[in-house]
């Protein structure tokens, strides 16, 4: 009796299991299905994206470096790879030139774990080298005085027509980890590698230096702010014209852009940072950088913080054209070629504990002007195909179609952002709610008529 009193109040136990459970289903269903129509918050049902996330591109290739250059993998131009840098790692890639007459670069995008304890000097260095290992360039980027960990990128080339390095055939790329060793930092940072090539000119180039343009700082863009939020990698980038445009960062995160560029057009920006209740002083707070379209760097300015809303300003900067290459100054030859150049915010994560942790509004001004002319002609197709033409008219009107706001950077790119985007999405939404509502009705009315039946055949006393 013991025995089937328990099995009776086992099968009691979990029939209230199964009703409990098909209740919570039920609730979870209705709240998923009122999500979609609009009355709960999506929130509700989406954790928002760690601070730090990077957006590779892609179908990026999965690669790991070795120490030796004799055992190297193979980098292909035109392709984008992911690998791994430990801690004090240093890593080698093979990179095969067939033509002695183009210019191969390879850039590499370090991405620390979010919240890694960092140094201003710690980063990453990148060289090409001959058979030799003879280094035909190199180039550092460093985390700098926001102490905040965040994606830098370092650009090696080997650039025909130079002293060192001409001629086809085998070259590696040795990327060095520059880090101090310090609480945090011993995981190890995610890569992205993206070599491309450029092809020689139809006709000899000149190597005088580039034609004359005015220096003087422009006077700033004004008029109310539109929302426009960044993608969360190079990969990802939202296309941005001239115009004033708003997003909200929270510390940690990095947003990108891609402001296309033809010959002859020039770029000028600004990031303002908008105020916060709180005291105190936070070095790099805001960081605003500008990358070509092969990805080097070409000015980068960071701005101290005391609460107060501030901007902090790119320097100015010259006209797109080939012969910027021949100048000394790295602001002015990485504005050698026509294509997608990108805007990088990055908020730092020390904000939070002086000054909270946000969302900030962040206002960018965006100048495009300059008269756009033809270019050289290569002699051959670049690898990736496209990355040294504009991806789209560098007017305003670009940047507001597909306009999705901020909150299209929580997830790498426009995506759902723009305005048929939302209406699709609100449409499915509703249709997907409509559909749950009714199924729970259904539901409901056969729970009731299955207790009316069992109610009708209880015995009566």
């Amino acid at each position: 009796m013991g025995a089937r009193g328990r099995d009776i109040g086992g099968a009691h136990v979990r029939g209230r299991r199964r009703t409990a459970w098909g209740g919570r289903t039920a609730a979870v269903i209705l709240a998923l299905g009122l999500c979609g129509t609009g009355l709960l918050p999506a929130a509700a049902a989406t954790a928002a994206p760690d601070p730090g996330t990077y957006a590779f591109a892609p179908g990026a290739r999965p690669i790991d470096g070795t120490a030796s250059p004799a055992d190297a993998p193979r980098l292909d131009p035109g392709r984008v790879y992911r690998g791994s840098l430990p801690a004090h790692g240093r890593l080698t890639y093979r990179l095969d030139l067939a033509d002695a007459t183009a210019t191969a670069y390879v850039p590499v995008t370090a991405v620390p774990p979010a919240h890694a304890t960092v140094t201003s000097t710690d980063g990453i260095r990148v060289s090409v080298r001959d058979a030799h290992g003879t280094a035909c360039s190199y180039a550092t980027a460093r985390f700098g005085a926001g102490l905040s960990p965040r994606p830098v990128t370092a650009l090696a080339e080997r650039e025909a027509g130079r002293a060192l390095c001409q001629g086809a055939g085998r070259y590696s790329v040795l990327v060095e980890r520059l880090d101090t060793g310090g609480t945090g930092t011993s995981a190890p940072w995610e890569l992205e590698i993206a070599p491309a090539l450029e092809p020689r000119l139809t006709s000899p180039a000149a190597t005088g230096a580039p034609p004359s343009w005015d220096s003087a700082s422009p006077e700033p863009l004004t008029g109310e702010a539109r929302e426009r939020g960044g993608g969360a990698g190079f990969a990802t980038a939202r296309p941005l014209g001239q115009g004033v445009w708003r997003t909200t960062l929270v510390p940690g995160r990095t947003q990108f852009y891609k402001v296309p560029l033809d010959w002859g057009r020039r770029l000028q920006a600004s990031a303002e940072l908008g105020g916060a209740p709180g005291h105190g002083y936070v070095g790099g707070a805001l960081d605003l950088s500008l990358y070509d379209p092969v990805r080097g760097l070409a000015d980068d300015a960071s701005l101290g913080y005391t609460g107060v809303r501030r901007p902090v300003a790119l320097a100015p900067l010259p006209p797109v054209e080939y012969a910027n290459r021949f100048a000394a100054p790295a602001a002015v030859s990485a504005l050698r070629f026509a294509g997608d150049y990108y805007l990088v915010l990055h908020l730092s994560d020390q904000l939070t504990a002086t000054f909270g942790q946000g969302p900030y509004d962040v206002t960018l001004r965006v100048r495009v002007d300059g008269r756009a002319h033809s270019g050289p002609g290569y002699a051959g197709r670049p690898e990736p195909d496209g990355i040294l033409t504009p991806s789209a008219s560098d007017g305003p009107a670009m940047a507001v179609e597909g306009d999705g706001g901020a909150g299209a950077a929580d997830h790498g790119g426009a995506g759902a952002g723009g305005p048929a985007g939302m209406r699709a999405l609100a449409a499915g939404g509703i249709g997907l709610g409509t559909a749950l509502l009714l199924v729970l009705g259904g539901w409901t009315l056969a729970a009731r008529r299955a207790q009316t039946r069992v109610s009708a055949q209880k015995p009566t006393a």
